[in-house]
């Protein structure tokens, strides 16, 4: 029988494929099951997590398994029940809010999805407490990363957080989330052939670190997912499977990395800039929203591998962000992306590495990069958003997003090579 890549990564036994010896992860504890009522305890009590536990939920994933924790941990637990307002934000005044709410726990047990999550983990970590969760949408690969796309002073960032101790899934509960939801963890999964595409581009371009690692991790389950989208959308159990061990292997991918560039790059780019400076609009998921995000950054990939590349060096400055942004945003914007801005005195070496490698990046990011057309079936077929319309956000603004979104963030995509060789502003609308 082959061993189960999950079962390997707990117990720290996975052949590590990018060089020699075997890799494993800090979660000490994963749980999926069709069911998992009448065994919150039994998962919980082996995590040594103390006696007094706080229970974080929000009033939806309160209704919905929240309570269930914690009548399942009361009579062997100090539990205290943090319920938040239905739609918590998460920014660093929430995560204050749940600090204080917690301040006495010696450990947090996070009940919800991506935002109670990413919450709670970062939380804990700047505390220093573990916590462990329990999943209640299959809406996001973030569970089991080590990162927490947290807004700090209205810039929406991926901060250091925490792995959780143990993460807990009851596929039963998944398939029972709303339809939205569910499409949300499938746009999410999608991504991972932009975002390896991008990171494979700054690796050949400027030897970037790279690693297959997090890629491996999810070759078996990604092309049966993707080919079971029907089936997922119909409240099929095993299908709900495949996808809650995608979503968890990515985390996992970006957690042994230890940041979050296996899984994000010029797609989570676009997705970022609109919820940092888009209007107000009706709520979408991220997941949602990063699908498609994707199908943009796959049409432009596409696009930059027909022809070799010519760039010339970047007109942005600290003023002209500035002007743009604001003066607090510009330079929280302007530290990170002056690393990678291409000045006028490396243009030329930039070019020449360009003609010397391009052949090879060419042949490297097509072999992994799946075609649109292929991305546009598996969201059709699960009835998920394939236009910017469809997340409620104006063409314009959503072109402007394509075009400013690579100025937000420390990461060379294919948005600043199309950047660089003029036609970023142009491709915008036809994407």
């Amino acid at each position: 029988m082959t061993p189960d890549t999950l079962d390997q990564l707990i117990a720290g036994t996975f052949p590590n494929p990018d060089g020699t010896g075997t890799v494993g992860v800090t979660t000490r504890s994963l749980k999926i099951a069709p069911s998992l009522a009448g065994m919150e305890l039994d998962l919980v009590k082996p995590l040594g997590f103390g006696r007094a536990l706080a229970v974080v939920s929000d009033q939806t994933t309160h209704d919905v398994l929240g309570a269930r924790v914690v009548a399942a941990l009361a009579g062997s637990f100090d539990v205290r029940d943090v319920v938040l307002p239905t739609g918590p934000y998460p920014d660093d005044e929430t995560v204050e809010v749940v600090r204080q709410a917690t301040k006495s726990a010696d450990a947090v047990i996070a009940v919800g999805s991506g935002v109670i999550n990413d919450i709670c983990k970062y939380a804990t970590a700047l505390d220093g407490k573990p916590y462990a969760v329990f999943a209640t949408a299959p809406s996001m690969n973030g569970y089991t990363s080590v990162n927490a796309a947290i807004t700090e002073h209205g810039h929406k960032k991926s901060l250091a957080a925490q792995a959780p101790v143990g993460a807990f899934f009851d596929l039963q509960i998944l398939a029972a989330s709303p339809a939205r939801m569910i499409r949300s963890g499938l746009g999410d999964s999608l991504c991972r052939t932009t975002s390896q595409a991008d990171w494979l581009l700054a690796h050949l371009l400027f030897d970037q670190p790279y690693r297959n690692l997090p890629y491996v991790l999810l070759s078996e389950d990604e092309s049966p997912l993707f080919e079971s989208a029907d089936a997922l959308m119909a409240g099929d159990i095993a299908a709900m499977e495949r996808l809650v061990r995608t979503l968890v292997l990515s985390g996992f991918g970006t957690a042994i990395y230890g940041t979050s560039a296996p899984a994000s790059q010029g797609e989570h780019l676009i997705s970022h800039y609109i919820d940092m400076l888009g209007p107000d609009r009706p709520m979408v998921f991220h997941g949602e929203q990063v699908g498609v995000t994707t199908l943009t950054m796959v049409r432009l990939q596409e696009k930059m591998l027909e022809t070799t590349p010519v760039v010339r060096a970047d007109q942005e400055t600290l003023e002209t962000f500035t002007a743009r942004y604001g003066a607090e945003l510009a330079q929280s914007c302007w530290d990170d992306f002056s690393k990678k801005r291409v000045a006028a005195a490396d243009v030329d070496a930039l070019n020449h590495r360009i003609a010397q490698r391009w052949d090879g990046v060419r042949d490297r990011v097509s072999d992994i990069l799946l075609k649109s057309s292929y991305l546009e079936k598996v969201l059709r077929t699960a009835g998920n958003p394939m236009k910017p319309g469809e997340i409620h956000v104006a063409r314009d603004f959503y072109d402007q997003a394509i075009v400013r979104s690579r100025e937000i963030r420390n990461r060379y995509t294919f948005l600043d090579l199309a950047a660089g060789t003029g036609e970023l502003q142009g491709l915008a609308a036809a994407l």
